[in-house]
């Protein structure tokens, strides 16, 4: 099994997190709100070092300060599982396949201190 999990920004619509789900059940999938998960409106360098302590991979639809986060975690000697940028422009169905097959054939690793723009496949 995949040792891979999303944290879903708050930006992002949560009904990637219930498709995901019903296919794969065994997906760990959080939003940012959720029980667990940072709170609504966290900053994101805080969700940067949040996903470093629980090896999330942050889903974003964030292309343009997430870098500038990422550099600046990163500079201070942090890590970061990996950022996935969705490109809004790919269907609901898509990008929840694109994640699922990430899910299914990659492990946590290959993207640790990487932005990834979806789809990758």
């Amino acid at each position: 099994m995949s040792q891979i999990k999303y944290l879903l920004d708050e930006h992002v619509n949560p009904h990637y997190k219930h498709g995901l789900q019903r296919r794969r059940p065994e997906i760990i999938v959080w939003c940012i709100g959720d029980p667990g998960a940072p709170d609504k409106s966290t900053l994101d360098p805080d969700i940067l070092v949040w996903c470093e302590e629980r090896g999330f991979i942050l889903v974003t639809n964030n292309r343009s300060s997430m870098p500038v986060h990422l550099r600046d975690h990163l500079a201070s000697g942090r890590h970061c599982p990996g950022i996935f940028v969705i490109n809004m422009r790919l269907s609901m169905g898509a990008i929840i396949d694109e994640l699922e097959l990430i899910w299914q054939g990659s492990e946590l690793a290959e993207y640790r201190d990487l932005i990834r723009h979806l789809p990758i496949s």
